[in-house]
Parts: C-alpha cells; sequence; structure tokens
C-alpha cells in the first residue's frame, strides 16, 4: 500500500483566448500547486472507497475519474481516497486525484487520452508550476518562486457550464510570449497584478459569496486576491507564511473552506 498526495491546483492567471468549434474554449493560464490536496492510498484491488470532510457527493463506482483513468491505463487497483479538498471548486480536485493514481501506477497516457478525461488532466499530472495553453493539453513547466498563500472556499457551488456561459467576449488577450524570470514572490505577485481571471466576473455575477470571499482576503492583507479556475475557490498571496497563517485563522467562517498554503 502506497500513500500519494494529489495537490490542489491553482490559476494563478486564467486567460480565454478563443472557443473552438468542438465547443472548447483556449486558454493562456500560469498555474501552481499547493502543498495541501487529498491523500490516496493504492494497492492491489478493484475498489475505490471515499472519506474525510469532503466525501459527500464523490461517486465510488466506474464515473469516478481516478476509475476512469486507471480503465484508460488498463490498470485495476484499490484505491483509498481522503477526500479533504472541496469540490467542485476551481482547484482540480477530480483531476489531480486521477493524475495522482496514474503516476502511482506509473502509466503514460497520450494527451489525447488526458484531455478525453478532462482538460486539467496534463497540468495536474506535471503537479508543478506550468503555463497551460490551448485547451489544457500544451503544458509547459514554469519555474515559480514559493508563494504563500490561503485558500478561501466560499461554500458555494459553480457551474462551469454557465460561468463559461457568461463570458461578455471569448477572444481576450493571452499573456506574454515569453514569461519573466521572477527572482522572488514580490516579483511574481507585482507580475500578476497585471494579469486576470477572465472567469472571475461571470462566477461573481452568478456567486455573490466569491466577492465576499474577494473581499476577505484583501482585508486579511493579502497582496493580491483573485478566483482559481471557474470557481468558486478564491486565493490570497502574501508576504511571507506568517502573514498567511495570521490571515488564515482570523478568515474562519462556518461554512467557509480557509487554508494556508504554499503555491509553487
Amino acid at each position: 500500500m502506497t500513500a500519494h498526495v494529489a495537490p490542489a491546483k491553482v490559476n494563478l492567471s486564467l486567460h480565454v483566448t478563443g472557443r473552438r468549434a468542438d465547443g472548447r474554449h483556449d486558454l493562456d493560464s500560469l498555474v501552481a500547486f499547493a502543498d495541501v490536496g487529498d491523500r490516496l492510498t493504492v494497492a492491489p484491488g478493484d475498489r475505490l472507497s471515499v472519506s474525510g470532510p469532503f466525501a459527500a457527493g464523490v461517486p465510488t463506482d466506474d464515473s469516478n475519474l481516478i476509475r476512469r483513468a486507471l480503465r484508460e491505463a488498463g490498470e485495476r487497483r484499490n484505491v483509498a481516497l481522503d477526500k479533504r479538498l472541496p469540490h467542485p471548486a476551481g482547484i482540480g480536485g477530480g483531476s489531480s486525484d486521477a493524475a495522482a493514481v496514474l503516476r502511482a501506477v506509473g502509466t503514460d497516457l497520450s494527451v489525447e487520452t488526458l484531455m478525453a478525461l478532462g482538460a486539467d488532466l496534463p497540468v495536474c499530472l506535471l503537479a508543478r508550476g506550468a503555463r497551460m495553453r490551448g485547451a489544457g493539453e500544451r503544458v509547459e513547466p514554469v519555474d515559480l518562486p514559493p508563494l504563500p498563500a490561503v485558500l478561501v472556499n466560499p461554500g458555494v457551488p459553480v457551474p462551469t457550464g454557465a460561468v463559461f456561459a457568461g463570458l461578455a467576449r471569448r477572444d481576450n488577450a493571452p499573456m506574454p510570449d515569453r514569461l519573466p524570470d521572477w527572482p522572488d514572490a514580490a516579483a511574481l505577485t507585482d507580475w500578476l497584478t497585471g494579469m486576470r481571471n477572465d472567469l472571475e466576473p461571470p462566477a461573481r455575477a452568478l456567486a455573490p459569496p466569491i466577492d465576499e470571499a474577494l473581499a476577505a482576503l484583501r482585508d486579511s492583507g493579502a497582496d493580491l486576491a483573485r478566483m482559481s479556475g471557474s470557481g468558486a475557490t478564491c486565493f490570497g498571496l502574501y508576504a511571507d507564511k506568517t502573514g498567511a497563517e495570521r490571515a488564515a485563522a482570523a478568515l474562519g467562517r462556518p461554512d467557509w473552506w480557509v487554508q494556508a498554503t504554499v503555491l509553487s
């Protein structure tokens, strides 16, 4: 039996740059991964069990992304998932779980197969700082300085399809062709202020608690507050770990999931 971590994925920026004939959207996103995530144990067998604070609503049959990924890999395993990340939440939980299992069994699937499973699978399989382009199939590693952060999920589901449908336009500008070399977290945070998440405005219109989470992060001293993915999880970036941990302690609310972390 082997234990694995499926880290939370955070879109530091997410630019929607086009829409394809098949309905998929072209994106340009700078992605980081947290030092918190779901936990999985993998052993011989053919069963999926789920426990943990966010186990409710996670299927254990063949519709689960873990089971689907194993089937595509031609593998069978007993997987025990300790679900510690909220879902759906814009932090790639299900995709990261499936990617962790694929890493555990050591199977290389084609990009086409990964994309058929989910657009976040290629970047979650890498599980480190990266630039994600196309519909998610083009992934390049990027060296990121460690970023002290706080993740906040305000406890509201946001349907991904409805968020994309609410976009004012789908031909937004991408990030610069050449990314800078950021010497430290302050330099990266400053650069990110000029980037954006194009899905944030429509998600905020659908789920006003996202506005509350972003405002709370800013009020707690975050140098930058932004939504990840299609929501509803938001993140704040801080000058140091002490500031992030202090903010996380102050941000607790009954319906919120709040976690201090380091992104990289």
